[in-house]
C-alpha cells in the first residue's frame, strides 16, 4: 500500500490533535484514499521539551529537514501567524509538496500569492481549517455548490464571541464577567484582541467571500467593528425588543462589485442565526441557483480543528486517484462596494440632558442629513436620560455623517455606538 509521508508545523492543542487522529483513524484514511497516513517529522522550536505521545525522533527544530526531505509529500502549518509561516508554505509549494494550513492570517493576506504558487507548481493548497471548525465550508462553496452563483455569504464565525454574547444574553453578564467565563471556559485566549475586535472573523470573511466570488479579497478590504462597546444596556434592549445580538461576518454582491464587512447586529428572534450560541458557528448562503442554506457546527477547539485539517489530507490523498489538482481561481476580478453607500438599518441608545427640546434637537440633526427615525423610546436616569432610537434603512454615509453631527451637541453625554439591525435573512 502507498504511503503518504506528511511534515508537520508545530504541536500545539492541534497539531498534537492531527498526529493523534492520523493513527486513530489509520483504518479509515486507507479505506478512503487507497493509501497510509503517518507524520514522518514535526516542527517544533525546541525539541529538547519532553513530549509522551510522540516518539522523540520525530521531532527537529530544522525546517530545512522536512522540506528536503523527498518522501515527505505533504506539509501542515499549524504555526499561525505570517512569518515565518509565509516562509515555510512558500518553500513547501515551490518544492512541489501539497499544504494543508489552519492559517487565516496568512490566507487572508498572502491568499492570492500562496494560490498562484500553488498552480506554478502543479501542486494543492487546502485550508478548510482557517474558517469555520468542524463546518465544511470551503469544501461546499468550492466543490459541493461551485454552481451556485453566489450573491452573498453572512453569518456566525467567531466561537469566541458568540459565547460572550450568548452569555451576556443569555444571564444578563457584564461584558468584562462574560469574557472572564469564556476565558475560563477556554473559549477566549488569554489574549483575546483578535477575537473580540473582529479580526479573527474578518480574516474568515476575507477567505469566503475570496473563494464564493473568484476574486481577491484581503483582510485590509474588510470593514470590520468589534464587539468591544455592548452594553449590558444594549443586551437588555434587546431583550426588550425581542431581538438577539450575534457578530456577523457579512459579504454580498451589490451591482456586480463586493463588500464585505463583520460587525455586531440585533436579530430578530426567528432570525435563521438568532438559535445559533455559545461557541457555535453558522454561515448562511444564499445563491442564484441555491435560494438559501444554512450550515452550522462546532467553530473553536482542537479536535474540531484537527478534524478538518485531516480531512484536507485525506482529499490531497485522493486528488491523484480522481486525476486533477485542486486550489482556489480569482479570475473574476470583481472590484469592491464602497462600505458607506450600503443601506443599513440601525439601533442607537444615547445617554442626554433629561430637559425639555432635547429630542427635537436630535431630531434636526438627523432630518438634516434626511435619516428617517422609525421608533423613540425614553426612559429617565436621573439627571440624564436615555433615548433608544431605531431608523428606517439609511446609507451609512448619511448615517455617520448624522452620528458626527448628534456626538457635538452638548446635550449628548458620552460617545454615541450604533448597532446594525438586521431583520431578515438579506
Amino acid at each position: 500500500m502507498k504511503r503518504a509521508s506528511i511534515g508537520l508545523l508545530g504541536y500545539g492543542t492541534v497539531g498534537s490533535s492531527v498526529y493523534r487522529l492520523l493513527d486513530e483513524q489509520s483504518i479509515e484514511i486507507a479505506q478512503a484514499t487507497g493509501a497510509s497516513a503517518g507524520v514522518k517529522r514535526i516542527l517544533v522550536r525546541d525539541i529538547s521539551i519532553p513530549r509522551s505521545d510522540a516518539p522523540a525522533e520525530l521531532f527537529s527544530d530544522d525546517f530545512d529537514e522536512l522540506v528536503e526531505d523527498e518522501d515527505i509529500s505533504i506539509i501542515v502549518e499549524l504555526i499561525g501567524g505570517i512569518e515565518p509561516a509565509l516562509e515555510y508554505v512558500t518553500r513547501a509549494l515551490e518544492a512541489g509538496k501539497a499544504v494543508v494550513t489552519a492559517n487565516k492570517q496568512l490566507l487572508s493576506q498572502k491568499g492570492s500569492y500562496l494560490f498562484d504558487l500553488a498552480r506554478r507548481n502543479e501542486t494543492m493548497i487546502r485550508f478548510e481549517a482557517s474558517v469555520a471548525g468542524a463546518i465544511p465550508i470551503i469544501k461546499v462553496i468550492s466543490e459541493s455548490m461551485v454552481a451556485a452563483d453566489f450573491t452573498s455569504i453572512y453569518g456566525i464565525v467567531n466561537g469566541t464571541t458568540n459565547y460572550i454574547l450568548t452569555e451576556m444574553m443569555r444571564t444578563g453578564a457584564r461584558y468584562g464577567d462574560a469574557l472572564a467565563r469564556a476565558q475560563e471556559w477556554g473559549y477566549a485566549e488569554a489574549d483575546p484582541t483578535e477575537d473580540i475586535s473582529g479580526k479573527d472573523a474578518a480574516a474568515k470573511m476575507a477567505i469566503l467571500a475570496s473563494i464564493a466570488f473568484h476574486s481577491e479579497v484581503s483582510l485590509d478590504d474588510v470593514a470590520c467593528v468589534g464587539i468591544e462597546d455592548i452594553s449590558e444596556l444594549d443586551i437588555a434592549y434587546a431583550r426588550d425588543f425581542g431581538m438577539t445580538l450575534k457578530l456577523l461576518g457579512v459579504a454580498k454582491l451589490y451591482d456586480g462589485r463586493i463588500n464585505v464587512r463583520v460587525y455586531p447586529a440585533l436579530l430578530d428572534r426567528e432570525h435563521p442565526l438568532a438559535s445559533v450560541n455559545g461557541a457555535y458557528n453558522a454561515v448562511f448562503l444564499k445563491g442564484n441557483s441555491i435560494d438559501e442554506v444554512m450550515l452550522s457546527g462546532p467553530g473553536a477547539g482542537g479536535i474540531e480543528t484537527a478534524s478538518a485539517v485531516v480531512g484536507d489530507i485525506v482529499s490531497i490523498m485522493a486528488r491523484p486517484v480522481a486525476g486533477r489538482l485542486d486550489y482556489p481561481r480569482t479570475h473574476n476580478g470583481l472590484e469592491l462596494f464602497p462600505d458607506d453607500e450600503v443601506v443599513s438599518t440601525f439601533y442607537l441608545r444615547l445617554e442626554v440632558d433629561d430637559e425639555p427640546g432635547v429630542l427635537a434637537q436630535i431630531s434636526q440633526v438627523f432630518g438634516e442629513h434626511e435619516v428617517s427615525i422609525e421608533s423613540v423610546l425614553q426612559k429617565g436616569r436621573g439627571q440624564h436620560a436615555e433615548l433608544v432610537m431605531v431608523f428606517h434603512p439609511v446609507a451609512e454615509k448619511s448615517f455617520g455623517a448624522a452620528l458626527k453631527g448628534i456626538s457635538g451637541l452638548p446635550v449628548v453625554k458620552g460617545r454615541p455606538a450604533p448597532i446594525r439591525v438586521e431583520r431578515d435573512s438579506e
